[in-house]
């Protein structure tokens, strides 16, 4: 399979020439990166190219690299039914730049888009219903960035003696512990100090 993708790579590559940035094999999967602008004109190719006709969306996730000066990727999984292909399209985005919806091409995109912008905060531009979908109302931030703290900032629970949900700031139940490296659990994060009891084993 990997041939037949490198065959396919190098037909898409020589159609689409500049709109890309890079095309490669990777782990068995053929992958394309190209810039936010470029990305309807790449799609509706692989969409209508009788070579390619990658007519389902599998599926838009996020990726968050906090270093990098473009921090998010958008990517995309795509499927050929009719040749049993599959592909992956990455577009990198800084935290002030948008991607382009691909809802004309794709209507399932819509919800897709719309879990990667509530998780991530990656816009989508010409999205027609662009609103968080998996959070609930009022949330604060995006929960899969990697700054994002694991508490969270607002702690939601239902109240007996109100008789409703109510929002409360987070507050930690317990302070940090102080690892001594005693219990099993923590020894292994020193293999070379001897646990308490290994001696018997000698």
């Amino acid at each position: 399979m990997t041939n037949v993708y490198r065959e396919l790579g190098d037909f898409i590559s020589a159609a689409l020439g500049a709109s890309l940035e890079s095309i490669e094999v990777k782990l068995g999967e053929l992958v394309l990166t190209c810039a936010p602008a470029q990305l309807p004109k790449v799609m509706k190719f692989l969409r209508n190219d009788s070579n390619c006709r990658f007519e389902m969306l599998i599926d838009i996730c996020g990726v968050d690299y906090p270093d990098r000066a473009k921090r998010f990727d958008a990517v995309y999984n795509l499927l050929s039914l009719k040749h049993n292909y599959r592909i992956r399209v990455k577009v990198a985005v800084s935290e002030d730049e948008s991607v382009p919806s691909l809802v004309d091409l794709y209507p399932s995109a819509g919800w897709f888009e719309r879990e990667a912008y509530d998780l991530y905060g990656i816009f989508f531009e010409g999205n027609p219903d662009l609103r968080r979908i998996l959070t609930d109302y009022g949330f604060e931030g995006h929960p899969f960035r990697k700054d994002f703290p694991l508490t969270g900032y607002v702690e939601v629970r239902y109240d007996e003696e109100q008789k409703r949900v109510v929002y409360e700031p987070v507050k930690l139940q317990q302070e940090f512990r102080s690892f001594d490296f005693e219990s099993p659990w923590e020894g292994m994060l020193q293999p070379r100090r001897p646990l308490p009891g290994d001696e018997k084993a000698s």
